[in-house]
């Protein structure tokens, strides 16, 4: 048995650090947005502005859902600005967050994947539900 048992763990400890996350700038078109969510194989890409402040998220989910909603070409869709697709106010957590809490988020959520920012609103990171719930385990 573990000796963390009662010692929370933080975000920092499991999250993806920023060179490990899709990510794109604000005046990215959605095609670019999607060829990084398939670089990192990653159901998510976040959308940074100039000073790498979280300005929104698009999943492979919101995707496919506007592919239903907007009758436009796909190839048309492609070269929007992705940040007209995005949700604007991700759900966020902050990197002193605990493991814990974070993980019992995502659940009620029913999503994979949140932001990491700081106090400024600067993404620090992404934490998966996969190495979250893989090291949870390993620390019960």
């Amino acid at each position: 048995m573990s000796t963390m048992t009662n010692k929370p763990i933080n975000i920092n400890q499991v999250m993806l650090k920023m060179n490990e996350i899709p990510l794109v700038k604000s005046n990215a078109i959605l095609k670019e947005a999607v060829e990084q969510m398939n670089d990192y194989n990653l159901g998510i890409v976040c959308i940074i502005d100039d000073d790498d402040k979280l300005v929104g998220v698009i999943t492979d989910g919101d995707i496919r859902r506007k592919l239903l909603k907007v009758q436009k070409p796909f190839s048309a869709l492609l070269i929007d600005d992705a940040i007209d697709h995005s949700i604007k106010n991700p759900i966020i957590i902050n990197a002193n967050d605990t493991l814990k809490n974070s993980v019992e988020i995502m659940g009620e959520k029913q999503i994979w994947d949140l932001p990491v920012v700081n106090e400024k609103g600067i993404l620090v990171g992404l934490l998966h539900l996969h190495p979250a719930v893989k090291l949870l385990l390993k620390n019960s």
